[in-house]
């Protein structure tokens, strides 16, 4: 199955995101992108792509002591940027953002001790993607809207392994499914 560990947006924070990106989709030459839906909006902290059913449950045993050993923290999404010349448009965050990274690098480092092929290591960006295109895109009216916006703070508390289940259909605009296979509270006792 596939399989990323993400954090995933409180309700009213997925609702302040939405009527920005609504905004976002106002601008000329919107169109040219494709706009996320709130179902896929994240922040994934480790990939692990398709992973055999054999290694799910060490995973999740080492996801289980990365979150035990991370205390919650706050959190707020804040400005954007682009990456890929314009191919993808993401929100960024603000707050903890070392507890953050901390969480990356266990969630990842949880992945390759449970025999999941990782691939190499980069610094975690914390980013949330709101919109793609196949091809460069000029974002920087998008961008540029984006650096007024904030969410309000939250407390995250909880990291999730979530299984994504690509489109299938063929059919354009189709999006990714993603599924919550497990949750654990941060800084819970063992």
């Amino acid at each position: 199955m596939r399989l990323f560990a993400a954090l995933l947006l409180p309700e009213d924070v997925s609702r302040e995101l939405a009527a920005e990106v609504d905004r976002l989709k106002k601008l000329p030459g919107a169109d040219a992108l494709r706009w996320t839906g709130s179902p896929g909006w994240h922040f994934t902290l480790a990939f692990y792509g398709e992973v055999d059913d054999g290694l799910v449950a060490g995973l999740s045993d080492r996801l289980v002591r990365a979150a035990h050993r991370t205390g919650p923290f706050e959190l707020a999404l804040r400005g954007g940027g682009q990456f890929g010349h314009g191919r993808a448009l993401w929100v960024g965050a603000e707050g903890d953002l070392n507890v953050l990274r901390l969480l990356a690098d266990r969630a990842e480092a949880a992945g390759r001790k449970a025999g999941v092929a990782m691939g190499e290591h980069r610094r975690y960006k914390a980013h949330l993607t709101v919109a793609r295109s196949r091809t460069a895109v000029n974002t920087r009216s998008y961008v540029t809207a984006l650096n007024a916006f904030f969410s309000r703070t939250w407390k995250v508390g909880e990291l999730v392994l979530v299984r994504s289940h690509l489109p299938r259909s063929g059919v354009p605009g189709e999006e990714p499914r993603y599924e919550a296979v497990a949750r654990w509270a941060l800084g819970a006792a063992g």
